[in-house]
């Protein structure tokens, strides 16, 4: 049972609400054109290290596991360890970040790859923030562009000058008669199940009979098929 008197009650209330108002709750939405897209993270942080000791990344495999278990911690998104070029790249969430996401400090990345044998050096390491939802978000749900190859044996030139055109003209054509013959199997089916034409909201056009030879040969062995019914051998 709560004791408190109305003072106290209002008080508490007056500390409750001014402390919502003081914390900076994150938004998980962001907001583009009025539609709304949910994205864990808003800014993030990317990190090149160069010049890496050849002592230190050993081989491919010592690369490809560092790369591997650097991807295994949570605050990292991507992690790339070049051999050749001797460079390590990573997108982590820094522990300046305004989400509820796992953190990471740029002194515990370096610690761990310390750990890894790897030892890199601040002050020629390249740092840059990273718009997640314009550089990672959207790139990935929404490429800007997508490569073109023409057919084996032409060049990209003569694809886009006329062989495209001609492509897409079929392709529109292939597509709609593919729709047309979904939308003929689909009536031909409902036909039989007018419930469940009515419970899906599809229309039942008329069956048009076909009075080619090929219609009235099949119309002819469905009708023997019906009056002879089904026959079990072996019974």
């Amino acid at each position: 049972m709560d004791k408190r008197g109305d003072a106290e009650v209002h008080t508490y209330q007056e500390e409750l609400a001014k402390e919502k108002a003081d914390s900076k709750e994150y938004q998980e939405y962001v907001d583009e054109n009025g539609a709304k897209f949910r994205v864990p993270y808003h800014m993030v942080r990317e990190v090149l290290f160069t010049g890496i000791k050849k002592e230190e990344l050993i081989d491919t495999e010592h690369a490809a596991r560092l790369q591997y278990r650097l991807m295994l911690k949570d605050s990292v998104l991507f992690a790339k360890v070049e051999f050749v070029a001797r460079k390590i790249r990573i997108t982590y969430n820094p522990d300046t970040a305004d989400n509820r996401k796992e953190k990471i400090s740029m002194q515990q990345l370096t610690e761990f790859l310390a750990k890894e044998g790897v030892h890199v050096d601040l002050q020629t390491a390249q740092q840059r923030d990273v718009d997640y939802y314009n550089e990672i978000y959207k790139y990935q749900y929404n490429p800007p562009s997508i490569r073109e190859h023409p057919p084996y044996g032409y060049t990209l030139e003569e694809w886009r000058k006329g062989m495209k055109a001609e492509y897409e003209t079929h392709k529109s054509e292939y597509d709609k008669a593919k729709l047309d013959k979904f939308h003929a199997f689909q009536n031909e089916y409902v036909q039989d199940y007018p419930e469940l034409a009515a419970e899906l909201g599809i229309k039942i056009e008329e069956k048009k009979e076909d009075k080619s030879l090929l219609g009235k040969v099949l119309k002819k062995k469905k009708e023997k098929k019906d009056e002879k019914g089904f026959w079990f051998h072996g019974v």
